[in-house]
């Protein structure tokens, strides 16, 4: 017809067993590409969520406080006071009062001391107190200063004797630069004393009381 417009195609493309064996050559080499890939990329957030886990709990761990150390109170022990006025009441029954009246006097006052005085130790310093309510007790009446050292400032410190523990003496350096010298007489549970001591003040050259 005349006038009309003819449409044409272009004929089909024919391949020839070579050409098809490349093309599908390399479709395949794009696939295996595109997997690999993806496995990488999948592997790679894997591990990254992990490592970002694991900083965070090492970093929870860190942050804790460190727990805070108990406040100990040794108990009162009264075996001193009473082999002292044991051996004043021995005396006197021997008629020997001159030497029983000191002897007898330490004993009443190492009594009183016993019921009232205590050793506290709370986290950072030992200090004496006085009463069921813990009260502070007055300056020292030796060096002045209050009744509290820290036992980073203590220099040596000993518990005589072990067996039968009677003084426990400490040496400190914040009273005095140079070093102060404390006595005190074992009034309260020796093992108990001795076992705070180690674990506040570090380890004496004295035995473990029995």
């Amino acid at each position: 017809m005349a006038g009309a417009a003819v449409l044409s195609f272009p004929p089909p493309l024919l391949l020839n067993r070579s050409s098809r064996e490349v093309i599908s050559s390399k479709l395949s080499h794009q696939r295996f590409f595109r997997t690999f890939l993806y496995t990488k990329i999948s592997t790679s957030r894997g591990t990254s969520s992990k490592s970002g886990s694991c900083g965070t709990t090492v970093s929870m761990g860190i942050g804790r406080k460190a727990k805070k150390m108990e406040v100990v109170i040794p108990e009162p022990d009264y075996r001193i006071p009473l082999v002292l006025l044991g051996i004043a009441g021995g005396l006197v029954y021997q008629d020997n009062l001159l030497p029983a009246a000191p002897v007898g006097l330490l004993g009443l006052l190492l009594l009183f001391q016993t019921t009232r005085v205590r050793f506290v130790f709370d986290e950072e310093a030992l200090e004496v107190k006085v009463g069921d309510e813990l009260q502070e007790s007055e300056e020292n009446v030796f060096v002045g200063g209050k009744n509290r050292w820290k036992y980073s400032t203590f220099v040596n410190w000993e518990l005589w004797w072990p067996n039968f523990p009677i003084l426990v003496y400490f040496k400190e350096t914040q009273t005095r630069p140079e070093g102060q010298v404390h006595f005190f007489p074992v009034i309260f549970n020796g093992k108990q004393l001795y076992d705070v001591m180690v674990e506040r003040a570090g380890p004496s050259k004295t035995s473990l009381p029995k």
